[in-house]
């Protein structure tokens, strides 16, 4: 997973550094991210990243619950890049391993999100790479 240290994103009108951490958990808070559906989350989230022009700083799946910070654009409002890394992973994680469909859905609705503004960048990631 590529690691981007540049504070600053530029886009055609903008330039930005909105940056998230989100938290969210399997439905029931089950302990089913583990082994080849860690392995396929974590592509899954890479891709959906590439797809959008995103950059994944940090990322930590434990077995019922994940981690990620990711710097997003001006575009997208958190509750959309969230969607986005939730939606499509649960449908294709869904789809690629039948012991999944015991859960009435992947994720839970809840996540936690918040920005760097208050606490350092370094302490996130440090934060997420204690988790692994």
């Amino acid at each position: 997973m590529p690691i981007n240290k540049e504070p600053y994103r530029r886009g055609r009108h903008a330039v930005h550094a909105v940056k998230y951490h989100f938290v969210w958990c399997p439905k029931r808070r089950a302990s089913i991210l583990k082994n080849a559906v860690a392995n396929r989350l974590e592509e899954v989230l890479n891709d959906v990243a590439k797809e959008h022009d995103w950059e994944i700083n940090s990322l930590a799946i434990r077995p019922d619950h994940v981690h990620l910070f990711v710097q997003a654009d001006t575009r997208h409002a958190p509750y959309q890049v969230i969607h986005r890394f939730k939606g499509t992973s649960a449908h294709i994680l869904r789809d690629e391993f039948d012991h999944l469909h015991r859960l009435p859905s992947l994720w839970t609705r809840s996540y936690f999100v918040s920005t760097t503004g208050k606490v350092s960048e370094s302490v996130v990631e440090q934060y997420i790479e204690d988790q692994s």
